[in-house]
């Protein structure tokens, strides 16, 4: 699969983001990515990581959709989908990442719509900031180095949160 390093460094970069209840709506939120690099080269952006998806192998497509599934993440629309509990948003840090995944997040800084904050997992870590246009719109950048294959590599990305609505659908919050 030749998205796999770009869909873990989106992956990463959306698990850093934490918020309060007042700063965003529970329900369905759609995540899209923009602005990726790695090692200073610019990767592929979401719509044709999309593209390489649609175009697997039916057992290999199943297999991702699972693994992110799993994750309570699923693809749709322009990006990856993840829906957000009630709890979850009155919380200060929202759960985008597996909780099994071993990383961990830390505001280091609020000031009014814009939080600043480092993410540390077992092959990444960085530094990134959000801000929160809305309750239901929010955008990051992330930085960061990354180990998924043996070395060490520097990544950036852009990402663009919106919220789709309070029901989820067929898509279910993480635990």
């Amino acid at each position: 699969m030749r998205f796999k390093w770009p869909m873990a460094a989106l992956l990463v970069g959306l698990s850093a983001t934490g918020a309060q209840a007042q700063m965003l709506q529970p329900g369905l939120w759609e995540m899209t990515t923009s602005n990726m690099q790695v090692d200073g080269k610019p990767l592929p952006d979401m719509q044709v990581m999309l593209g390489q998806l649609k175009m697997l192998p039916p057992e290999q497509r199943a297999m991702m959709e699972g693994v992110l599934a799993n994750q309570g993440i699923t693809v749709g629309g322009n990006g990856i989908r993840s829906c957000l509990t009630p709890e979850q948003v009155k919380t200060n840090d929202i759960p985008l990442q597996d909780p099994k995944s071993g990383c961990t997040q830390k505001i280091t800084e609020r000031n009014g719509n814009v939080w600043k904050f480092q993410f540390s997992c077992p092959k990444a870590q960085g530094a990134g900031q959000a801000q929160f246009l809305s309750d239901r719109e929010f955008l990051t950048t992330v930085s960061g180095t990354f180990n998924a294959s043996g070395a060490a590599q520097k990544g950036s990305m852009n990402t663009r949160a919106v919220w789709l609505g309070s029901n989820c659908g067929t898509v279910k919050p993480r635990t």
